[in-house]
């Protein structure tokens, strides 16, 4: 589910739709715009395996979990590199 596997194409997978997601959210948007923007960079891309809203909200779920997104004022944005790092004083 989260990795390639007998069962989930690669392009499926929840870390290639979430990689797949960094690579549209390059400013702040909505779930919804997201969502639109996803579906056709997957069509631009050739990517056959349909994946329905519920797996897209799982990689969503996962990017979070990791640090790597955040929501904001309903919009979601990219976490900097270096949010989650310790502050040296």
């Amino acid at each position: 589910m989260i990795v390639p596997t007998k069962g989930i194409a690669p392009q499926r997978s929840l870390l290639a739709v979430g990689a797949q997601i960094l690579q549209i959210l390059d400013a702040p948007l909505t779930v919804s715009q997201t969502w639109s923007r996803l579906r056709q960079w997957r069509e631009d891309h050739g990517h056959a395996a349909p994946v329905p809203f519920w797996w897209f909200v799982l990689a969503l779920d996962s990017l979070y979990a990791l640090g790597v997104v955040d929501m904001r004022n309903e919009v979601l944005v990219k976490r900097r590199a270096d949010a989650t790092a310790p502050q040296l004083q």
